[in-house]
């Protein structure tokens, strides 16, 4: 309530009226919420590591995050958004039938040093079907199949993640195979994976719920997901692991508690079984020290300022995307907002026309903040209103 009550005051400060609903009030501050929040527990050996909010994409903590990294088989969840995409888009649908080429089973079947998903060479299977293959079996033939299948080569398929990869805003990576085994100038960072995992959750909700699937029979093969929070940590649903000699042990995790949602990152690890360890610590760590927070609602109206030389005296403003924050537990009821808009505002006006920002602080410093845009369009007034508003403008500035 007291954001709300800032808010509210730093409008009728500047004559607005306050209108938006605030988030809900937080729970009496712990004993434990007034003392500094402890370092997150860094992993002893890896390369990169983070811990990232999913609301608002805020890195909570982390190390080397923008350090170029080899993603291994998460190399596998950019290919499953492509494939989600295109999907989307109608170019392909689950129930086409993806052939397991003979360079497909060759370069990553069970031939070859990595994982594989045991679907027959030169034989079809549902795209839906080879999919989890890739997705729950780690299998490299099964991405190459499926890359075929969608752009007709592996080349004409990275051309499309590193598409889809600048879209989402991985600034960082390149990739140059579907799968992930090691090659020159397939690189990517911690940042940039979790902001791939984000994207899938949030876009592709379908196609990341294959990543909680424990395991998967092919033919007369039964292999485990290797994810191994899987079993020990219910809130856990997602999201991959990688490994390679150059790469060491990876593991992108991610984890709903109530209606919060981490993603981890751990990149080049010395075990299976430690870069799940680390995973879990970072994960417990966050959900214990951290909480998100939906400040507004996008579209609903935070202040009605005075339009001058419009047919309508006031315009409705707003955020166009929900403002969130992510912010030390028990400390929401420090939070302090404040709204900049001009003091003089003229029609005409266009509805999402940018007027202003509104500005959300803990403890001094910004910690969220969205641009304020009118909610709808002001047309100008008529020749005489227009007149009468410069006279009385012209009078207030005297």
């Amino acid at each position: 309530m007291r954001l709300r009550s800032l808010l509210f005051v730093a409008l009728a400060t500047a004559g607005l009226a306050f209108a938006q609903a605030p988030a809900p009030a937080a729970k009496p501050a712990a004993l434990s919420d007034n003392l500094p929040i402890p370092d997150a527990p860094a992993p002893a050996t890896s390369k990169a590591w983070l811990v990232m909010d999913y609301a608002t994409g805020e890195v909570l903590a982390g190390e080397n995050v923008d350090a170029a990294v080899d993603p291994a088989s998460i190399t596998k969840v950019m290919t499953s958004y492509v494939i989600a995409a295109e999907m989307a888009a109608g170019k392909v649908k689950p129930t086409d039938q993806v052939m397991m080429s003979e360079h497909a089973w060759r370069s990553g079947g069970a031939g070859t040093d990595g994982s594989y998903s045991g679907f027959e060479v030169n034989q079809a299977a549902p795209l839906v079907e080879m999919e989890k293959g890739m997705v729950v079996q780690s299998g490299n033939d099964a991405a190459i199949a499926l890359a075929e299948h969608v752009a007709g080569s592996e080349a004409a398929f990275a051309q499309l993640m590193n598409a889809y990869a600048k879209k989402i805003g991985m600034t960082r990576s390149h990739f140059v195979n579907p799968h992930g085994l090691t090659a020159e100038g397939h690189v990517t960072t911690a940042r940039d994976l979790a902001i791939l995992g984000r994207a899938l959750i949030r876009d592709f909700p379908e196609a990341y719920s294959y990543n909680k699937i424990k395991e998967l029979t092919v033919g007369p093969i039964t292999q485990p997901n290797r994810n191994l929070l899987l079993w020990r940590d219910p809130s856990v649903d997602g999201i991959k692991t990688g490994h390679t000699s150059a790469a060491g042990y990876c593991l992108m995790a991610s984890a709903k508690r109530g209606e919060q949602r981490l993603v981890t990152v751990v990149m080049g690890n010395t075990s299976e079984n430690q870069r799940a360890v680390d995973s879990q610590a970072l994960l417990n760590w966050g959900f214990r020290f951290y909480e998100s927070h939906k400040l507004y609602e996008a579209g609903k109206p935070l202040a009605q300022p005075k339009v001058w030389k419009g047919e309508a005296n006031q315009v409705a403003v707003g955020v166009s995307v929900p403002l969130l924050v992510s912010t030390p537990r028990g400390k929401y009821d420090r939070l302090k907002a404040s709204m900049d808009l001009p003091k003089s505002l003229e029609a005409p006006i266009a509805k999402g026309q940018k007027l202003g920002m509104v500005k959300v602080a803990l403890d001094g410093k910004i910690v969220a903040s969205a641009p304020l845009v009118a909610l709808q369009a002001v047309e100008e007034g008529g020749f005489f209103k227009r007149l009468w508003h410069s006279l009385l403008m012209w009078w207030q500035s005297v």
